[in-house]
């Protein structure tokens, strides 16, 4: 399997459900921003509405980031506004949910379960020129968690502003960083 860090997101144009409206979502709309893509299996789910209530608990956080969050599933545009008209825990969400019936973007990010027809829980962090600089692709029997990505979102973005400079484990806003040299082989 080929790596997509360090690639750029795919083209594409799907309808999405977001705040009460349905829209075209495209690649050049997440141009300019950070962007997280949080891929999961299917609505009227189980565990996929704790994770997506998880992510709608943060959003304000990843906002203030300059972060927008998309979240896609294979399902249409309309049952996304059916399972946010249906579950409490669904409509708490503020951000876009990406509908991808056709699976294009499932299979252009590689999460695709062609035998199912839905995707694995996949997260992707992209920056502003659309490159793709996280990626986290997980069993769809195990939950993600929001705090740990917008740790590790903070990571990303220090480190794209910060040349020279990487974030070491459990590294978090305002903490040191190192800067690898040869005087630190062997000494950390």
């Amino acid at each position: 399997m080929e790596s997509i860090i360090n690639t750029h997101i795919p083209e594409f144009k799907v309808q999405a459900y977001h705040n009460g409206e349905f829209k075209t979502i495209t690649d050049k709309d997440v141009l300019g921003k950070w962007a997280v893509f949080f891929f999961y299996p299917a609505d009227f789910t189980f565990v996929c509405p704790t994770e997506l209530e998880d992510m709608a608990e943060k959003y304000d956080k990843f906002k203030e980031l300059g972060v927008e969050v998309y979240s896609v599933s294979t399902d249409s545009h309309f049952v996304h506004k059916a399972w946010h008209d249906a579950s409490d825990s669904i409509k708490k969400i503020q951000y876009p949910m990406l509908a991808d019936p056709t699976g294009i973007l499932s299979r252009a990010f590689g999460v695709m379960i062609e035998e199912d027809g839905m995707a694995y829980r996949g997260t992707f962090v992209s920056n502003p020129e659309g490159m793709i600089k996280l990626v986290e692709i997980q069993d769809n029997s195990i939950g993600r968690n929001a705090e740990e990505l917008l740790r590790r979102v903070e990571a990303a973005q220090f480190v794209a502003t910060h040349d020279g400079e990487v974030c070491p484990a459990k590294w978090k806003q305002g903490q040191a960083t190192l800067k690898p040299n040869i005087d630190l082989v062997g000494k950390i």
